[in-house]
């Protein structure tokens, strides 16, 4: 595997891809539109490939069940100039055992805190998960990470090879002009301020936390998850719409008055982005994700207590939360993405 001159030919390997419904699924389907917009050939090899099993406690992930055999084939018949892993599950693993049985650089990109998410399911000690994870990245040429917070974490942990890799959102797609049917929604009788939380409904999501707030107005939950029915009958008084996309997600963003974001463990939250791209401050902790995306900028508020986040957030200036929006570009995304796979 040598790299091209010109335009490359890049494989990506994820366990995360169509038909789920993700941050990071939607990262790697954008830059991935972005490098085949400048000339790259980019092949994306995913679960849905493969005979699978679904994952426990989530029934909708599939995961891909002994697949190093008919992987070799598949990237045999690509031929890569580059290779990023994209996830550390069943494909992840067994495409990085290829390129180190081959000799194969490769890049991998770290976008989920699965040892919090594991020590919140199972309680596995998380120092037992983190030296998984250092030992799967550490193999390859580059880790990338969104964040700098994120960055700073994995450097105090041992990854060496820490590359900063932001995000972008589509500007088109999300505006606050997208609020203007808001009889589509059937949101008009809901009492003001909307509080407005969109993503899975899973325990890692920590939407409990927002849930059970005292808040002024109405809260909305956009999206499912296997959390979604026990939420329902716990907080009845909250409207849960279920998974709203295209027009609709964006619709939802626009129509709120703040985007409450509740996670304490997600590594950036794309959610961010599209709710301040759609005119709408953002309350959340001030952890990862959140302290990077937002930190001082006036367009939300981040508090260790999420109601006092919640109604400070309010008098945010709804213009100047779209302007902020406007500096993230996925195509600057895409470009140093692709650099990462050229570094030596």
């Amino acid at each position: 595997m040598t790299a091209a001159a010109g335009p490359l030919r890049i494989l990506v390997v994820s366990d995360a891809w169509y038909p789920q419904v993700n941050g990071v699924v939607r990262t790697m389907a954008t830059v991935v539109a972005e490098l085949t917009r400048l000339g790259d050939v980019v092949e994306v090899i995913g679960p849905d490939r493969f005979t699978t099993i679904p994952t426990p406690g989530y029934a909708e992930i599939r995961l891909a069940l002994a697949p190093r055999r008919k992987l070799a084939r598949l990237v045999d018949a690509f031929r890569p100039d580059a290779v990023h892993i994209a996830t550390e599950g069943p494909l992840g693993w067994a495409m990085r055992g290829i390129c180190r049985a081959r000799g194969w650089r490769f890049t991998t990109s770290f976008h989920t805190k699965f040892p919090d998410y594991l020590h919140a399911r199972t309680r596995i000690p998380k120092a037992w998960s983190w030296a998984l994870m250092r030992h799967f990245h550490q193999a390859g040429n580059g880790t990338l990470c969104a964040t700098p917070t994120l960055a700073a974490e994995l450097k105090g942990r041992g990854f060496t090879h820490v590359v900063p890799w932001s995000r972008g959102v589509d500007l088109d797609r999300f505006h606050p002009a997208a609020g203007e049917n808001g009889a589509a929604e059937g949101w008009e009788s809901l009492p003001r301020p909307i509080f407005l939380c969109a993503g899975r409904v899973a325990v890692e999501k920590n939407l409990e936390a927002f849930l059970a707030l005292d808040l002024p107005g109405s809260k909305v939950v956009v999206g499912d998850g296997p959390q979604r029915a026990a939420l329902m009958r716990r907080f009845p008084d909250t409207h849960f719409t279920g998974w709203r996309e295209n027009g609709a997600l964006a619709r939802a963003y626009a129509l709120a008055d703040v985007f409450v974001f509740p996670s304490l463990t997600d590594t950036f939250g794309l959610v961010l982005l599209e709710a301040l791209a759609s005119g709408t401050p953002v309350a959340a902790f001030p952890v990862t994700g959140p302290l990077d995306v937002i930190g001082d900028h006036p367009v939300g508020a981040l508090d260790g207590d999420l109601r006092a986040a919640c109604l400070r957030a309010l008098s945010a200036d709804r213009a100047g939360c779209r302007a902020y929006a406007a500096q993230f570009s996925w195509a600057a995304c895409a470009r140093r993405f692709r650099d990462s796979l050229l570094y030596r």
